[in-house]
């Protein structure tokens, strides 16, 4: 069954890619949908039937060379399990969606062949993540992580006539390889400590790295430390963490059913499945989840204060999708993978189905991308409005307080919220609480932009001008492109924003189901009951101490009602503490760790103190979503003119949010610009003035002078050569008197 689900979408990849000039285009696209249909329903019979330890399914013997003996091998547990439904789900969905939303397109002209391409990948794109997350070893991982990789390049630039598709692409490619080489020396450092690559072997080690020292870049380093922090930034670069999250954005030149597909279920969720993949190594090097911890809510809270500006709306949910990645990897950084690996499942849903409406959205408006060109389409794409509506209310954490009540994103997201509280990392905390507020009202900016108010997609009786409306909308900023070209106000005289067909329709109404029910169904079994937990991922219990930690609820209560934060006095511990309580709390981990993922003394201790949290820090992301959502209502149903004003009187701040904190134009100063003089610099002065100079003056300087000084010699005349000659035998017979012929 898993094999079926492995390599159903490669055979949908061929057929679409190969097979379609002999079974016709709509043929493949529906095969390779079928397929992938085919692939999810089995996923959710491996879910609700995975039990127990990890089981391994050889596919073949791979590479062998030395003491690497890699096979290709299914890693079946919970981990991968959770992962085939994601995946498998939410590319079903899209490659139905897409059979709407590629049916004609106008970046291709008449009669050219493109929608088998796009299905190919799409395919191609779904069995490369489906090999990364069953991998049974790190260079199977590896060969997936590089397969979503060439995929995402592949459908990012897939309208290959558009320049900005064609600076995206590479972008995303050039970004995503600075990640991959550090992700890269990870695995070999592993190989060097283990001498292995397969997952248990490494994972068996675990202890021992923890108290073994490693020389890199001429300094010394914890083994474990230097693994985790290198594995680490190879997930930033998939995952889209701060600093290397620029490409992410521009992902959006791909057609929206693969910004759908990438930033809602696949490529950038990669990094948080590695952090959970390798658990056991990231257990025992608490710098390194103590910088991961800094990092994702540095993310969260930076994607969110960019997505309160932006105008396009595919850029406002890939901003969001940052932001949501943030507060993942804070989760997995405290060591509770469960909580991370919940709103991981979550946001697919609701994410996909965000993404999705957006391009419903762009399909009613003729490829209309900018909000500030929308306004009043509720009553023309009901279906779709109904769908972000509810997208959005998973996305902000609408639920009741203090309940398990509530759409999908209100129990993940808390969770995390809670957890980071049970760190005792105020900024990590605050950093949430507030990205809370600012996703909440970004979310409802772009519902009210969208969906409320005049219309701004018109003229005449038919819509109110879009001029007299831009600048109270937005401040009046420059307006920016579309996916499929300019706006073309003339045209939409004679047009009428409608409804998608059902074929796109369809699959927001199967999204919204998990975005309504997810969180309410699997709360327990990923974090809410600790028992549920260690049942559902086939923990193991190390040693007692975690029933230790279960113990103490009597002093968690204490705590919870004081509001100290328990990990405070953690965080002061000594680095060489830390290391061997972390060494000796991941006793027996590997050879135990079974279904998914694990968790020592420490990690315990925090999911017991977040389930624990004080009814302030439970309460707080409520409140955020409250503020958010209040503040959008009121700048743009109540007071449209709100923005426009505060706009100006910030200038600074404004340009400095709608510039994305420039990071883009640091880049370019720093890295873009003098690569470009050096690559200048050895185009002209190495290679033509250096490299070309010296054949040229070879070619035209040294060989016709040496030819012209041979010519004098060759005169024609016997007794010139016979004097040559006997010049020659003179020398000779000098050398042989003076050495006496000896060697």
């Amino acid at each position: 069954m898993t094999s079926i689900i492995l390599f159903a979408p490669l055979i949908g990849a061929l057929v679409c890619g190969f097979g379609w000039r002999f079974l016709g285009e709509a043929a493949a696209c529906w095969a390779a949908t079928a397929l992938l249909f085919l692939a999810a329903f089995l996923s959710w019979v491996v879910f609700f039937t995975v039990d127990g330890p990890a089981q391994h399914i050889e596919i073949m013997r791979w590479i062998q060379s030395g003491t690497l003996d890699s096979y290709w091998s299914i890693r079946l547990d919970r981990l991968t399990a959770i992962m085939l439904v994601v995946i498998n789900t939410v590319s079903a969905l899209v490659h139905l969606y897409s059979v709407g939303y590629m049916a004609h397109d106008e970046n291709f002209h008449d009669g050219e062949s493109y929608r088998p391409r796009f299905f190919a990948y799409l395919s191609l794109f779904t069995f490369a993540m489906l090999t990364l997350v069953t991998a049974d070893n790190l260079l199977q991982l590896f060969f997936g992580w590089e397969g979503v990789g060439l995929a995402s390049y592949l459908l990012i630039g897939f309208y290959f006539r558009k320049p900005s598709a064609n600076a995206a692409q590479i972008k995303a490619f050039v970004v995503n390889r600075v990640g991959d080489f550090a992700f890269l020396l990870g695995i070999f450092a592993l190989y060097f400590l283990v001498d292995s690559i397969q997952l248990d072997n490494v994972f068996e080690a675990t202890p021992e790295l923890a108290t073994t020292q490693i020389t890199f870049a001429w300094t010394t380093f914890n083994a474990a430390e230097l693994v985790a922090f290198l594995l680490f930034f190879g997930a930033m670069g998939k995952s889209a963490q701060l600093f290397l999250h620029t490409w992410l954005p521009d992902a959006m030149e791909g057609p929206t059913p693969v910004s759908a597909l990438i930033h809602a279920a696949t490529m950038v969720t990669a990094g948080v499945f590695l952090l959970c993949r390798m658990s056991p190594v990231f257990e025992v090097a608490p710098y390194a989840q103590n910088f991961i911890i800094y990092v994702g809510a540095a993310t969260a809270f930076f994607a969110a204060t960019v997505g309160l500006v932006q105008n396009d709306i595919k850029r406002v949910i890939a901003y969001s999708t940052c932001s949501q990645l943030g507060y993942m990897f804070v989760a997995a950084g405290a060591g509770v993978y469960g909580a991370a690996m919940f709103h991981l499942f979550t946001h697919a849903f609701f994410k996909a189905m965000l993404f999705l409406g957006a391009g419903s959205v762009i399909h009613a408006t003729h490829h209309e991308q900018d909000m500030r060109k929308y306004g009043g389409l509720r009553p023309y794409i009901p279906y779709t409005f109904w769908a972000m509506v509810i997208g959005t209310l998973a996305i902000t954490g609408v639920g009741i307080p203090l309940t398990y009540i509530g759409f999908a994103g209100f129990l993940s997201k808390d969770a995390i919220i809670e957890t980071a509280w049970a760190t005792g990392n105020g900024f990590a905390f605050w950093a949430l609480v507030i990205a809370a507020a600012f996703t909440a009202f970004y979310s409802w900016r772009l519902i009210f932009l969208t969906f409320f108010g005049a219309p701004r997609w018109g003229h005449g009786d038919h819509g109110a001008d879009y001029h007299a409306h831009a600048h109270p909308v937005h401040g009046g900023a420059p307006l920016v492109g579309t996916e499929h070209g300019p706006f073309d106000d003339h045209k939409a005289d004679h047009h009428v924003p409608h409804e998608s067909p059902m074929v796109m329709v369809a699959p927001l109404g199967v999204l919204a189901l998990g975005a309504v029910f997810a969180g309410m169904i699997w709360h327990n079994s990923f974090f809410g009951d600790h028992e549920r937990m260690v049942a559902f991922f086939d923990m193991p219990e190390h040693g007692s101490e975690s029933s230790e930690a279960r113990a103490g609820d009597a002093e968690s209560e204490a705590i919870a009602e004081t509001g100290d934060a328990p990990a405070e006095a953690a965080a002061e511990a000594a680095p060489e503490e830390d290391h061997a309580a972390a060494a000796e709390g991941s006793e027996g981990l590997g050879a135990e760790l079974g279904g998914a993922i694990a968790m020592n003394a420490a990690s315990t201790e925090r999911l017991e103190a977040a389930h624990a949290s004080p009814i302030w820090v439970k309460l707080s992301p409520f409140l955020a979503m409250l503020i958010g959502t209040s503040l959008a209502y009121v700048m743009y149903i109540r007071r449209p003119e709100l923005p426009a004003r505060i706009a100006a009187t910030n200038q600074l701040l404004y340009n400095f949010l709608l510039n994305k904190w420039y990071f883009d134009e640091i880049y370019d100063a720093v890295f873009v610009r003098p690569a470009g003089w050096l690559g200048r610099f050895l185009w002209k002065r190495g290679d033509g003035t250096v490299i070309d100079g010296a054949i040229d003056g070879v070619a035209m300087g040294v060989v016709p002078t040496f030819t012209r000084a041979v010519n004098k010699v060759q005169s024609g005349y016997v007794f010139h050569y016979a004097f040559a000659m006997v010049i020659g035998i003179a020398l000779i017979l000098t050398w042989f008197t003076i050495t006496g012929g000896a060697e």
